[in-house]
């Protein structure tokens, strides 16, 4: 495949998986609003301890094989069928685990609902799974139109099924009903869509090869995995399930944005880098190209939700939910970094280097753990700012490695990033500012949007055009000049 031919795709991939991502966290943000007007903080915090666990064990069930599936220079058909039926065994011990331990986790955190919420909810390892072995072969094959379709049915009818459970005052079982059903349509319709099907074998040797790569993709996930939710297990233990509902709500605004491009970046260029594994100066342009264009969108996106954080809130979740306000501000600046970490380390992985990447979760998250451990008797504010710090502290260990790998090291990123950085902190105090405005809740929200939209494009033509030229062009179906 020549080097356009796979731009070509990628851009083509990007755009259906982009599509599928913001519309399907579109929708489950929208039910996910419906659901807090109907539900207190206190029972959005009980869901958010059982949803920890559940995304601990999808991550053991989940991570590694399939990221060895998209990574592989050659792949057969034998190869998935092989990791279905250990991935299917997996996650029956993981599920009897659950099922053991629902008595203590509920006994914990004390809670007494958490015990039948885990045993049921941990039924979603089954076709977890399964979507994630399927999705290896769409993202292999850089076939997301179809993941696009199969997403949007299966958002649709769970988005459906949980609204309806709570106007019925089911409460923390509407949301529970939401996974359920969620990851169970998804992976019929996938099978329907894709017409992938496992066949009943396993090549040891095989699996042999891909456990080789997968083994510290799969630690590497499990440590990340830990580490995204140990603050939800430290809040959820040592203040109220409130304090947890209330941190889960305020990370939800930036967390759906970053996260969907975060995934949709991962999902389409990890198999987009794999095949220029042996060209470290394609891979340097890409990355270049694609750590510019992430901050020139996700940078000012982080900033302005800061801006109008308490409107925001209070308009789509109403006043109950304003204690979320201030973890949205400090979690806005948090996630504003994640693609770069995210771009990154698939750089690594294309690159058959999962031992860096391993050594590098080490060393992020026995850092994390120090300044974890420093800032928890101060509070809870404390804590989450010097989160904030590790975060960005975080951006210079992951780029390090990409420095004599493709010679683009974490300097040089952050040179390509800071203008995007400081024109979108710059827009967001302007955004802000306008609050003092005498207008009601939503005239004052599209009054702020639109002057930040405009601030943030004037501010880009003058010190930023490169990223808004290379947009434009991609939208008037130009090849840039720097992609040919």
């Amino acid at each position: 495949m020549t080097e356009n031919s796979l731009k070509s795709k990628v851009v083509q991939g990007l755009f259906w998986k982009v599509l599928e991502q913001g519309g399907s966290q579109g929708i489950q943000f929208i039910v996910a609003l419906v659901l807090a007007r109907l539900m207190t903080p206190e029972e959005y915090g009980t869901i958010s301890l059982i949803t920890i666990f559940i995304t601990i064990a999808n991550t053991l069930v989940q991570s590694g094989f399939a990221t060895a599936l998209v990574q592989g220079k050659e792949v057969e058909d034998e190869d998935y069928s092989s990791v279905f039926w250990i991935s299917m065994l997996l996650s029956v011990v993981l599920y009897i685990a659950l099922f053991l331990g629902a008595p203590w986790i509920a006994a914990y955190f004390r809670t007494p609902v958490l015990e039948a919420l885990v045993r049921v909810m941990g039924v979603v390892l089954f076709p977890g799974a399964v979507v994630s072995i399927q999705t290896a072969f769409v993202s292999r094959n850089l076939r997301f139109r179809q993941l696009f379709q199969s997403t949007m049915v299966a958002v649709v009818i769970s988005g459906v099924v949980s609204i309806a459970l709570a106007m019925r005052s089911f409460g923390v079982w509407a949301m529970a009903a939401q996974q359920i059903v969620y990851y169970f349509a998804l992976m019929l319709v996938l099978f329907v869509t894709i017409r992938w099907y496992p066949r009943i074998l396993i090549r040891t040797e095989r699996l042999r090869k891909l456990f080789t790569f997968g083994w510290k993709i799969l630690v590497s996930g499990l440590l990340d995995t830990l580490w995204q939710n140990i603050y939800g297990l430290i809040i959820g233990r040592k203040y109220t399930s409130a304090d947890l509902g209330a941190y889960n709500r305020g990370e939800q605004f930036p967390k759906i944005i970053s996260t969907n491009l975060a995934t949709a970046i991962q999902s389409v260029l990890l198999p987009a880098y794999s095949k220029k594994q042996d060209d470290p100066d394609t891979l340097q342009r890409m990355a270049r190209r694609s750590i510019r264009l992430s901050a020139f969108v996700l940078f000012p996106m982080m900033a302005g939700l800061a801006a109008v954080a308490e409107p925001l809130v209070t308009l789509l979740l109403t006043e109950k939910w304003l204690v979320s306000a201030p973890y949205l501000v400090l979690l806005a600046v948090s996630y504003a970094t994640y693609p770069i970490h995210i771009i990154n380390l698939q750089v690594m992985n294309a690159m058959g280097r999962s031992d860096l990447f391993l050594k590098l979760e080490i060393i992020k998250k026995a850092l994390g753990i120090v300044i974890l451990v420093l800032s928890l008797p101060l509070g809870i504010w404390p804590m989450l700012l010097f989160k904030v710090v590790d975060e960005y502290l975080c951006t210079f260990i992951n780029a390090w490695p990409n420095r004599a790998l493709i010679g683009y090291g974490p300097l040089r990123q952050w040179a390509d990033v800071l203008p995007s950085a400081w024109i979108s902190a710059v827009m967001s105090v302007v955004v802000y500012l306008l609050h003092r405005l005498p207008l009601g809740m939503l005239p004052m929200l599209l009054v702020q949007m639109l002057v930040g939209v405009i601030v943030y494009l004037l501010l880009s033509l003058l010190f930023n055009r490169e990223p808004l030229q290379y947009i434009y062009g991609l939208a008037a179906g130009r090849t840039p000049a720097s992609d040919r």
